[in-house]
């Protein structure tokens, strides 16, 4: 059988002369699902606070989007969102699902929305700003009118798209390894001693020469398909998105590139990407911080995309279910983070961005003493499932994910509810591990609950 040009473009990833030949494949029925794609414009403005009030906003170096997807024909249409911010907390998620709901005619339960967690991005918790203006204070997370009017122009750009939706009948599956981008922040010195001062960018000899340490090296492409043609790519892999940051320039950085290179190269195939639990891993082996090392970084992910592309295998999709539960994290509560020592923290002579930290986490505190359950959804699909999991996960829960259904395709998306900060392993607390310090907002003993909620979530149907 003869296949056009655009059809093997679609099919291959490339572009290639003559004929290209492809099993046809047959379907005994009608394809019962449909999958509507969906990109909408998120950049903050100019004077913006940017990773949670740390800075704001000066220019704008390339724009941030929403991209998603809307997978109808089983029960209500199911969401997913992965948006070019750093984190979005509390009742900013619950006004993204709610909002979002709407336009796709489903509930607020079946819409997964996680950030990409660039830092050169807002942060959004409604809340916590709001405790800062009813202080008068300088410090500011987020704009709450911007806010409002991003949401619902994501969720026009996703009632837009309903119209267009295309039969999908079948998923593809592959990965490739990534090289030269990801390692951890922990890292062993030539003594034996510990350290966990790898982060994003590093000239530390030590952190360079030593070990990636503990990652997952896999980008997963999970893909959907109307029978030779691909209709979108969802891609994903554990590494912090940043390879420089905090001179005020909004920024997808390097994985915004990348995928923006992969759409010109597929532009029929909506392409979709996701950080997983990266919460501890980061470029820094890889990355000094020189900003000609941002295209070096994307261009790494980008061949990874290509070959998770080629390697991808077709299985037919008959079956599609949302996986779901709840999980109670206990918000951290020692010295610093009692309410009233938070409190304390909102006065005028407190630097702006420790006003924005105590917010932060009076807002998760606010929900979590209210009883706020966490949701851990999966999406799942037979041959593969789409997990997301809360804040900075650290690698450790993505490995266990995968380790609970190793007969089968685990995506893990990461920083889906954002409140929680670094979610660490109970060996990193006892380790001292320095990075828990005011980004992490939950008390000692998260790890067993979150892992039960992971098993329940890869294996439990709930209706």
């Amino acid at each position: 059988m003869k296949i056009s040009r655009r059809s093997a473009i679609r099919r291959f990833g490339i572009a290639v002369g003559g004929t290209v030949v492809v099993p046809r494949l047959s379907f005994a029925q009608s394809p019962a699902f449909r999958l509507a794609t969906f990109s909408a414009d998120v950049t903050v403005p100019v004077g913006h606070g940017m990773m949670g009030g740390a800075w704001l906003s000066k220019s704008v170096a390339d724009p941030l989007f929403a991209n998603g997807i809307v997978l109808m024909g089983a029960g209500a249409p199911v969401v997913f969102v992965a948006v070019d911010w750093c984190e979005i907390r509390n009742d900013a998620l619950t006004r993204w699902q709610e909002v979002l709901a709407e336009a796709a005619g489903t509930t607020a339960e079946r819409v997964m929305v996680c950030a990409i967690h660039q830092h050169d991005a807002p942060v959004a918790d409604l809340e916590a700003e709001r405790i800062l203006r009813a202080r008068k204070l300088a410090g500011t997370v987020c704009d709450l009118e911007f806010h409002e009017r991003a949401v619902h122009g994501v969720a026009a750009a996703l009632r837009a798209s309903l119209k267009s939706a295309q039969p999908v009948t079948h998923l593809g599956i592959g990965q490739a390894k990534v090289e030269r981008v990801a390692s951890n922040r922990r890292y062993v010195m030539p003594d034996g001693s510990i350290r966990f001062d790898r982060t994003s960018s590093t000239r530390n000899a030590f952190a360079i020469e030593a070990g990636e340490g503990l990652i997952d090296p896999w980008l997963k492409t999970l893909s959907f398909w109307n029978g030779e043609e691909a209709v979108a790519a969802l891609s994903g892999y554990a590494v912090h998105p940043m390879s420089y940051y905090g001179s005020g320039e909004v920024s997808a950085d390097f994985p915004g590139i990348a995928r923006a290179r992969r759409q010109r190269d597929l532009p029929g195939v909506k392409q979709i990407y996701f950080s997983g639990c990266s919460g501890n891993v980061t470029a820094g082996k890889y990355n000094m911080g020189d900003r000609t090392n941002r295209a070096v970084l994307a261009d790494r992910l980008y061949q990874a995309m290509v070959s998770a592309w080629r390697e991808t295998k077709r299985h037919p999709l008959t079956t599609v279910s949302l996986r779901s539960t709840t999980v109670r994290l206990e918000p951290r509560d020692g010295p610093g983070f009692t309410v009233a020592d938070l409190e304390k923290k909102l006065a005028t002579e407190t630097k702006p961005f420790q006003q924005c930290l105590a917010a932060l986490a009076l807002s998760w505190r606010k929900r979590a003493d209210a009883g706020h359950r966490i949701s851990i959804p999966s999406l799942d699909m037979g041959a593969a499932q789409l997990l997301v999991l809360p804040g900075e996960a650290y690698v450790e829960y993505q490995l266990a994910a995968q380790r609970e259904r190793p007969d089968s395709f685990v995506l893990v998306a990461g920083y889906g509810e954002g409140a929680t900060g670094y979610i660490p392993t109970e060996k990193h607390i006892v380790e001292k591990d320095p990075n828990l310090g005011d980004w992490w907002w939950l008390a000692p003993g998260a790890e067993p609950r979150l892992l039960a909620a992971i098993r329940e979530a890869l294996n439990r149907a709930k209706l």
